[in-house]
């Protein structure tokens, strides 16, 4: 029988293709003993599906690349600490010797204790993290029954589940996984963000779904518009069709932009850099035409290893992006750990209350400033191959800024002391994320070269609401009153003063709001390669003028409802 579901579309792309259902993660076994002489072989059962989970994570993380490597890598990282865990293993064999138990009821004894233990936690970002128990949990029952129970995926499945975890991505790709569905999640999640990256469609907050699904049902998705179809009649089908075929026109047009400037119908230039992370992201950004990279994240040089980076390992990636947009100029983030972002090394603090307000960014490098001297001391011998400005990331006051200003001045002199070829002036900038830093951005305005706008915490904390938190993501939008206000306090005030400002969070890639960001003064945009035709495409599209005088409407709106108003007659 036909059914439509209406979710939230969190990646774009098109795709007819039979349904895997996963259900509900739920470790429901009974409790089954064992006898007492089968006691050391079934605690070598489960030591053994143990390894095979940890050997299953390594091969992973050796084949991820790209923006892969740094957002997958966090949560495979965090997964293995936890399968490292002493208290977690000797738990289990206790359970095991003490209750002549199999294995499989041990590790539900464990997975309840363990989760009472995080509900009771005050913290909403610590009560989250039993979603990762649950999927370590998980990975070793299913390891226990590798055996009969593996279910291999097939080519041209989309899978329809409560939710995906960030390092499940890699996965889905290999196993020819076309799109994915779930009943929770937001479109600022992780997860959703490295959907996008890998180009794999996805709707987000679908409810009503699993119980009308089974496997190998058809279904048509539709991740602009959030659209669900089960077993699709062949209108539905006819209309598919068509959309893939408007789908293939638009990227063959979007191909021919990679060379033509980004102006607007009536001749105004706006700037379009990209993010990147890896090579990969840097050859792309070339190749589709950016002015230049205007976020250069530089934590995959920290994560997935034992030992921090040397000066001369950094000094090589960071002069090789630089030769790589050959003359145009390069923004390099100084380190951003923390948050959700620990590292192997020890750098990042694992066990803070609430990490995502801790020590990360500008705060971690005042803490450690043997580590920053010595990314300051690779960054500034790269600019010697070309143009490189640094970026401050968490800045919330001047003090900070005046900090970094004062360290970039003494480590320059020290490199031009020792005979290096260092850039005479290298711009020093300050991630505008934090809300203190947009409210008195007055105050030190003056200080720094320029700005980058980061939308994606910049909302979450200005709303006071965790972006991955599933109950509150239909509060989570930048259309909101008080996030278009800042941001255009932010871009008439950088106007004012003369320094160049852009916003290089997930909204700068998003095609919604390219008007919505236009119409508040923004001449600048970075966002991930492969968004960056359609958005300039949009732009092309757009006479600013006539924009302009709709942009005190758009000011004056109450409501997020007046706001997406707005966006819909712009569109």
């Amino acid at each position: 029988m036909r059914y439509e579901f209406q979710g939230i579309g969190a990646s774009r792309g098109t795709a007819l293709g039979r349904a895997r259902v996963r259900l509900p993660h739920a470790l429901d076994v009974e409790e089954t003993h064992i006898d007492p002489s089968q006691v050391e072989a079934e605690i070598t059962r489960l030591h053994e599906a143990i390894a095979f989970v940890k050997k299953e994570m390594d091969d992973l993380r050796a084949r991820l690349t790209g923006a892969l490597i740094k957002e997958m890598g966090e949560f495979l990282d965090l997964h293995a600490l936890m399968l490292d865990d002493p208290e977690l293993l000797a738990s289990l064999d206790r359970l095991i010797r003490t209750r002549h138990i199999m294995a499989d009821y041990a590790l539900r004894l464990q997975r309840d204790k363990v989760t009472q233990v995080f509900a009771a936690m005050d913290d909403p970002y610590l009560r989250a993290r039993v979603d990762d128990i649950d999927q370590v949990i998980g990975r070793i029952h299913a390891a226990l029954h590798r055996d009969t129970h593996l279910i291999e995926g097939k080519t041209g499945e989309i899978l329809v589940a409560e939710n995906i975890a960030p390092a499940e991505i890699p996965q889905l790709l290999e196993q020819g996984v076309i799109a994915v569905v779930t009943t929770q999640g937001s479109a600022l999640s992780h997860s959703a963000i490295l959907a996008r990256s890998s180009h794999l469609p996805l709707i987000v907050s679908t409810p009503g779904i699993l119980p009308k699904i089974n496997d190998g049902d058809a279904l048509i998705i539709d991740g602009a518009s959030g659209l669900v179809i089960l077993e699709p009649n062949a209108a539905d089908l006819k209309h598919h069709r068509s959309r893939e075929a408007a789908y293939a026109r638009e990227q063959k047009q979007l191909h021919r932009l990679r060379r033509v400037p980004t102006r607007t119908l009536d001749d105004v230039e706006i700037r379009l850099s990209a993010n990147a992370e890896s090579p990969e992201d840097v050859t792309e950004s070339h190749a589709q035409g950016a002015t230049g990279i205007g976020l250069y994240r530089t934590e995959f040089l920290f994560l997935q290893r034992n030992e921090l980076p040397t000066e001369d390992e950094q000094f090589r990636a960071y002069r090789d992006v630089v030769l790589g947009m050959a003359g145009r100029p390069v923004t390099v983030r100084t380190l951003d750990l923390g948050a959700d972002k620990a590292d192997r090394t020890g750098l990042a603090l694992r066990n803070e209350p609430n990490p995502a307000l801790g020590l990360r960014g500008i705060r971690l490098s005042m803490s450690r400033r043997g580590i920053l001297e010595t990314q300051l001391r690779a960054l500034l011998r790269a600019s010697g191959y070309g143009p490189l400005r640094i970026l401050t990331p968490m800045i919330s006051s001047r003090e900070e800024v005046m900090f970094m200003r004062r360290e970039v001045r003494r480590v320059h002199r020290a490199l031009k002391a020792e005979g290096h070829a260092v850039a005479d002036t290298v711009p020093l900038g300050a991630m505008i994320e934090v809300p203190s830093a947009a409210i008195a951005l007055s105050t030190f305005v003056r200080d720094v070269d320029f700005m980058a706008i980061g939308t994606n915490d910049l909302v979450q904390y200005l709303l006071a609401v965790d972006r991955n938190n599933d109950a509150l993501a239909s509060m989570l939008t930048p259309l909101h009153p008080a996030v278009l206000r800042l941001l255009h306090h932010c871009i008439t005030l950088a106007d004012r003063n003369r320094r160049p400002l852009s916003v290089c969070g997930e909204m700068a890639g998003d095609t919604q709001f390219t008007r919505l960001l236009l119409a508040l003064g923004l001449r600048e945009f970075s966002l991930h390669p492969s968004t960056l035709l359609s958005v300039r495409k949009r732009i092309r599209e757009t006479d600013l003028g006539a924009l302009m005088q709709t942009a005190p409407a758009l000011l004056r709106a109450r409501s997020m409802r007046s706001i997406e108003r707005w966006v819909e007659r712009a569109d």
